[in-house]
């Protein structure tokens, strides 16, 4: 399947794009897990899905594409968000214009309704429609918000993923009434490196050594976007290389640039093995 968001950086770069294939690794798998978890709980109001971890692990690229396969609806959390701002890109994220609801009541109300039509048809087409809440941090101290959140989930027990960088677990233990509808919760870690494998042999145009992998794991730290980065460079310099059995090596890059760390720091292959 595409994945339009974990391609476009590279686009806007002028590189040339990698592989449109979904990876699956260890993280999607947990993830996916607690979605068939939810699917058999037995308490219909646990409906509360909350995906924790670090930036760069590939919460967000995982997420939308559930989004994409079930149609769900995606928001992006915002610090200022008060509770009328966030029914109001609720409304905006369902395309029904704000400005024509007065009210926050009237609001809430024709959310329910909206979401209710959304996840009949989608039962019917054998799809588990849900809300997604991406970094939801920022507003997971906000009694007002965290309190409609779960008024939105409660009242057609409709799975909504809320996705957190590395707080929103903690954030959630100052409500019980609401972490308590959250037991299915899915920590996303660092990429192993069977993942860094998978993600360059699925994504990357050319052929890769275990050295140059291995390589590429250990200096990415595990984080997606800098096994993304680095899989761009080695492409870039593969296809006008002309590389042995194996593929590209460790020695073959060696001098060449492969990543850039989150600081903006260029980290190069080293010259000298």
């Amino acid at each position: 399947m595409p994945l339009p968001d974990q391609s476009r950086n590279f686009q806007r770069r002028g590189e040339h794009i990698m592989r449109p294939t979904f990876v699956e690794t260890e993280n999607v798998r947990r993830f996916y897990a607690k979605l068939t978890a939810y699917q058999e709980r037995g308490a219909r109001e646990a409906c509360l899905i909350v995906v924790d971890g670090k930036p760069g692990l590939g919460k967000t690229m995982v997420v939308r594409r559930w989004m994409t396969q079930t149609g769900s609806l995606y928001l992006r959390a915002q610090r200022g968000w008060d509770y009328n701002w966030f029914l109001q890109e609720m409304l905006a994220a369902m395309e029904i214009a704000p400005e024509t609801i007065r009210g926050p009541r009237a609001k809430f109300s024709r959310i329910i309704a909206e979401l209710a039509d959304r996840g009949q048809k989608a039962a019917f087409a054998g799809k588990l429609f849900g809300v997604i809440i991406d970094e939801c941090d920022q507003v997971s101290s906000r009694a007002d918000i965290m309190e409609g959140i779960r008024g939105i989930s409660d009242l057609h027990f409709l799975p909504t993923v809320l996705v957190g960088m590395g707080t929103l677990r903690d954030n959630l233990r100052k409500f019980p009434q609401i972490d308590s509808r959250a037991p299915h919760k899915v920590d996303f870690r660092p990429a192993t490196l069977a993942d860094a494998n998978a993600l360059i042999e699925g994504r990357c145009e050319v052929k890769v050594a275990p050295d140059l992998v291995q390589f590429v794991h250990k200096v990415s730290n595990g984080l997606n976007r800098e096994i993304l980065d680095a899989i761009a460079n080695i492409e870039r310099f593969g296809l006008r290389f002309d590389a042995g059995e194996e593929g590209i090596t460790l020695a073959d890059m060696a001098g060449q640039p492969l990543m850039t760390e989150r600081g903006g720091k260029t980290i190069h292959v080293p010259e000298h093995l």
